[in-house]
C-alpha cells in the first residue's frame, strides 16, 4: 500500500517539483499533529526533497531554510530511540549529512553569501569531506585570499580525482610549479591510455598563470593538431585569451571565431569575442551575435556584455551602461563587464566614476593591460598629467617593458613638450621589439611630424602600410603627402582610407581641402593643423555626440535591430 511520503518521492522522481511543495507542506503539517501519519524517517526525506524542489525552481532562500531543518531533524532523529532501527539504506542516508550541507554552501553562494558558505563546508570534518567538498572549499579559499588553505584542499581534490583538471588550474594559479602540479595528476593516472597531450597541457596553462603568454600560445598551438585536440572549443578558447592578453588581437580573433562556429551556442567566452570584434572594427560581425545569443535562452553575465558592446559600437551609451551593470550584477568578477563600463563612462566624460571601475579591475586582474590604459585615459580627461605617468610606470614595472606598456607611457609623454624627447626613444625602443605594434608607429609618427622630419615621417607610415594597412595609416599619408604638397598621392591614400572606413571624418576633411582649389590648400590647412593633427588615440572621449538629440536620433535610427529581443524589459 501506498503511503503519502510514496506519493511525494513520485512526484520527486518525476521533477514535478512545484507539486512536490504543494503536497509536501501540507504533509508536514498534518505530520506536527499526527505522528503516526508518516514515519519520522520519512517526515526528513520529506523536508530534503521539498528543499530540493525549492532549489530546482531557484528559491535559494527558501531551500536554504529547509535544509537546515532537515539537519536539525536529522539530529532529533538520530537522538530518538524511536529511530533506532530504520532500514540499512536508510540509516546510511541519516548518518551523512555531507550532501545537505554542501546544498547550504550552493544556495549561500547562489546567494552571494561567501563566508557563510565557507563556514558550512568547514562544519564537515576533515576526513569525512568528499571531493565535491574540497573543490568548493578550494574555490572559497582562493576567493577569499586564503592560498594556503586553497593549495591544501586542491591537492586533496586531485589525490582523489587526479584529473580534475580544474584544480590543477587552481594550483598552476597559485604558484605551485608545473612540475609539482603534473606529479600529482601523472603519478595517479599513469597506467591511464591516450594522455599524451597530458604533460603539454599543464606546461602550457603553467605559462598562463605565470604571464607567459607567447610561450603558451606556442604550447597550446602544439596541441591543435588532428593527433591531440584540433577544433577543441576550450582549446581555441583559452589560446584566444592568450593572444588577447599579449594584445595580439588578430589572432584573438582568429581562435575565438573558430571557437565560435564549432560550439555557436556556448556561452564561455563570449564577452571577450565581444570585445576583440569590437577593438578591431568588426561592427558588422558584432551585431550578428546579438541574434545567436537572444535566442540562447539563460542571459549569462557574458551574454549582457556581448549585448552591451553593440549598444556601445551603435553609441547608445546609456543602454549599454545598464547592461554592463545586469552582467556585474551577476558575476561581480567579470572584468571583461567592468572594463566595457568604465569606457563607456569615460565616453560619456565621468572620469572619476569611470576611475573607479578602471581600478577595481586592476586589482581583480592586475596584470591586464586595459585597466592601466583605462586608469590614463580618465587621468588624461581630467589633465592630470603627473598621475597619468604615475600609472603608465606602474603598468611598465608590472606588465613588463613590452611595446603596449611602452607605447602607453610614451603617449602621456608626448603631452608635455619637454618630454616629447623621452617618448620618442622609448617608441623607437617599442619598434625595435615589435616593429608592426601599430599604435607606436602612430605616436612616432605625430613625433616625427612634429619635427618637421616629414620624410622620415612618410618612410615609416609607407613602410607599415605594405605590411598591415589600415584605415588611419592611408588617412595619416594623405595629411603628410598634403604637406609636402603632393596631390595625387595624397588624394590616393585618402580615398584607400575612405574606401576602409567611409566614416572617416579626418580623411573626409583631407579629402575636402583637396577638392578645393589648391591655391587655397595651405592657408586652409595650417589653420586647423593644430586640430587636425592632435593625438587622437588618447583624446579621452574622442567622436561623443555632441548633444543628447544626437544620441536619442542613433537609437531611433537602430531601433529595429532590437525589436525582437525586448531588451527594453532586461534593461528596465
Amino acid at each position: 500500500m501506498s503511503s503519502l511520503y510514496d506519493q511525494v518521492k513520485l512526484l520527486y522522481d518525476q521533477q514535478l517539483y512545484s507539486n512536490v511543495i504543494s503536497l509536501a507542506n501540507l504533509v508536514l503539517s498534518l505530520s506536527d499533529h499526527n505522528g503516526d501519519l508518516v514515519s519520522p524517517t520519512a517526515k526528513f526525506l520529506i523536508y530534503v526533497h521539498c528543499a530540493d524542489s525549492h532549489f530546482h525552481l531557484g528559491d535559494y532562500r527558501k531551500a536554504e531554510s529547509l535544509y537546515k531543518k532537515s539537519l536539525q531533524f536529522r539530529k532529533f532523529l538520530l537522538k530518538s530511540k524511536g529511530a533506532t532501527k530504520p532500514s540499512q539504506e536508510t540509516h546510511k542516508d541519516l548518518l551523512s549529512d555531507i550532501d545537505i550541507k554542501y546544498q547550504i554552501h550552493v544556495c549561500l553562494i547562489k546567494l552571494k553569501s561567501q563566508l557563510e558558505a565557507l563556514q558550512v563546508l568547514q562544519s564537515i570534518p576533515a576526513k569525512q569531506r568528499t571531493a565535491k567538498v574540497n573543490m568548493a572549499l578550494a574555490k572559497i579559499f582562493q576567493e577569499q585570499g586564503m592560498e594556503r588553505s586553497a593549495i591544501t584542499t586542491y591537492k586533496e581534490v586531485l589525490r582523489e580525482c587526479p584529473l580534475a583538471l580544474e584544480a590543477a588550474e587552481g594550483l598552476l594559479a597559485l604558484g605551485v610549479k608545473g612540475i609539482e602540479v603534473n606529479s600529482l595528476i601523472v603519478g595517479s593516472s599513469s597506467n591511464l591510455p591516450g594522455l599524451d597531450w597530458l604533460n603539454t597541457w599543464i606546461k602550457a596553462h603553467a605559462h598562463i598563470h605565470n604571464r607567459e603568454y607567447n610561450h603558451a600560445v606556442t604550447t597550446l598551438r602544439s596541441l591543435d593538431n588532428v593527433n591531440f585536440l584540433r577544433d577543441n572549443f576550450s582549446l581555441l578558447v583559452t589560446m584566444g585569451e592568450c593572444y588577447y592578453y599579449a594584445g595580439d588581437d588578430k589572432n584573438s580573433l582568429a581562435c575565438l571565431r573558430r571557437a565560435k562556429t564549432i560550439e555557436p551556442d556556448t556561452t564561455k567566452g563570449l564577452d571577450l569575442y565581444a570585445s576583440v570584434l569590437h577593438k578591431t572594427g568588426h561592427t558588422k560581425e558584432l551585431e550578428k551575435l546579438i541574434p545567436t545569443v537572444s535566442t540562447a535562452g539563460e542571459c549569462t553575465s557574458e551574454v549582457y556584455v556581448a549585448m552591451a558592446y553593440t549598444l556601445y559600437a551603435a553609441r547608445k551609451l546609456n543602454r549599454a551602461n545598464t547592461l554592463t551593470s545586469q552582467a556585474i550584477n551577476l558575476n561581480p568578477s567579470n572584468v571583461e563587464a567592468i572594463i566595457l563600463r568604465g569606457n563607456i563612462l569615460i565616453e560619456q566624460k565621468k572620469y572619476q566614476d569611470a576611475l573607479h571601475q578602471f581600478r577595481q579591475a586592476m586589482q581583480l586582474k592586475p596584470y591586464r593591460y586595459e585597466p592601466y590604459k583605462g586608469c590614463v585615459d580618465c587621468f588624461v580627461g581630467m589633465h592630470r598629467l603627473r598621475e597619468a605617468l604615475n600609472i603608465a610606470s606602474s603598468g611598465c614595472k608590472q606588465l613588463g617593458h613590452t611595446p603596449r606598456a611602452i607605447s602607453l607611457y610614451a603617449s602621456v609623454l608626448m603631452k608635455d613638450p619637454v618630454s616629447v624627447p623621452k617618448a620618442k626613444n622609448l617608441l623607437e625602443k617599442a619598434l625595435a621589439q615589435d616593429e608592426s605594434y601599430l599604435p607606436a608607429v602612430y605616436f612616432l609618427a605625430e613625433i616625427y611630424e612634429q619635427e618637421m622630419n616629414l620624410e622620415r615621417a612618410i618612410e615609416l607610415l609607407e613602410r607599415q602600410v605594405d605590411i598591415q594597412p589600415t584605415c588611419k595609416l592611408h588617412q595619416m599619408l594623405g595629411d603628410l603627402w598634403a604637406r609636402v604638397h603632393n596631390e595625387e598621392k595624397a588624394i590616393d591614400h585618402y580615398a584607400i582610407a575612405l574606401n576602409l572606413d567611409p566614416s572617416n571624418r579626418r580623411a573626409l576633411e583631407g579629402m575636402h581641402r583637396l577638392d578645393n582649389t589648391v591655391s587655397k590648400f595651405e592657408s586652409s590647412y595650417y589653420m586647423t593643423v593644430g586640430e587636425e593633427h592632435a593625438d587622437t588615440t588618447f583624446d579621452v572621449g574622442d567622436g561623443l555626440p555632441d548633444s543628447d538629440n544626437d544620441e536619442a536620433n542613433e537609437e531611433s535610427e537602430t531601433e529595429a535591430v532590437w525589436s525582437d529581443m525586448d531588451l527594453e524589459a532586461n534593461s528596465q
